[in-house]
């Protein structure tokens, strides 16, 4: 039995061949032990000076329903395309980049090894001990809050930032297209909560009061359409404080839209989420990113007609 990430890349190569006007798989870099890392691109139209968003999952190994909801996205945009308003509308103004497996040695370990697998599978230079928590190996207060640099620690941020592979990767990537990239999520497990700028300072982000505007809405029509409940806010204040995260850094780089979804459930489960879980959980999120996409979009885009009052 080799390899539980197969089906994924499988898919993947599937949803690019089956769809080549509309999906592209770009190679962005590989992990530590050598697996592809791929992104996806979703572009529906060809109108110039496209804006874009970025979507990652499976950054942490052991959240499951981070990387079902990457697939489970691409496969409502290309089912829903000019069905559902707002996946049309989002589409046709954005292109979509989507990261379905961020750590995929440490995914693949949790299916053949370790369960409960957080970090990705480098292994330090001291040789004791194995994995990077690579939401803690971004450059922004690295190693500084909620994070450690002892290699056998859950929450070791590495010998230094971008020492992995797999956030260099996405780092550089969205370096080169942070012109672009208008709205940067990142997908973890598990706690209901949506979270924004800052995680690693109390300060408030300058746009904070847009940012809590959106993530409130995306709470309440969850709240209405699906009985759930979901709590938001920075980062800080909302979960703890830690340095080094993807979604403050891609928040630096100049992505002023930048969130952390963390999906189903609130301990019951935890990240042991039953297969009858996965459409409620990804049903939920999916609500909260065409929410989050389109009011990003009001707030970034010239209206098309000018109504004076």
């Amino acid at each position: 039995m080799e390899m539980h990430s197969y089906p994924i890349y499988d898919w993947i190569n599937r949803t690019a061949q089956d769809n080549p006007r509309r999906v592209k798989a770009i190679l962005i870099g590989s992990s530590y032990e050598k697996r592809p890392l791929y992104v996806l691109k979703l572009s529906f139209n060809d109108r110039p000076n496209r804006k874009a968003m970025w979507i990652d999952c499976g950054i942490h190994a052991r959240e499951w329903i981070s990387p079902a909801f990457c697939l489970w996205f691409v496969h409502h945009s290309l089912s829903f395309y000019q069905q559902n308003s707002e996946i049309t509308r989002i589409l046709d103004s954005m292109d979509v980049y989507v990261l379905p497996v961020m750590n995929p040695d440490g995914y693949k370990y949790t299916w053949t090894a370790r369960r409960w697998w957080r970090k990705n599978r480098s292994i330090s230079k001291s040789g004791f001990c194995v994995g990077v928590d690579l939401n803690r190996n971004f450059d922004v207060d690295w190693g500084i809050k909620g994070s450690s640099q002892n290699p056998c620690e859950e929450i070791n941020c590495g010998p230094f930032p971008e020492s992995e592979p797999e956030a260099q990767a996405v780092a550089n990537f969205l370096r080169r297209h942070k012109d672009t990239v208008q709205l940067y999520i990142t997908i973890h497990s598990y706690s209901q909560m949506f979270i924004f700028p800052y995680s690693y300072t109390f300060d408030q982000a300058e746009n904070h009061n847009d940012l809590l505007e959106m993530v409130q809405e995306a709470a309440q029509r969850i709240k209405r359409y699906y009985r759930n409940t979901y709590t938001y806010g920075p980062g800080a204040a909302t979960l703890y404080p830690c340095s080094g995260g993807s979604d403050d850094w891609a928040y630096k780089l100049g992505i002023k839209y930048s969130f952390t979804f963390e999906l189903q459930d609130r301990g019951e489960y935890g990240f042991l989420l039953p297969p009858s879980h996965i459409s409620g959980a990804c049903n939920e999120a999916l609500l909260a990113v065409k929410t989050i996409a389109v009011k990003v979009l009001e707030k970034t885009q010239a209206p098309a007609n000018h109504h004076t009052i």
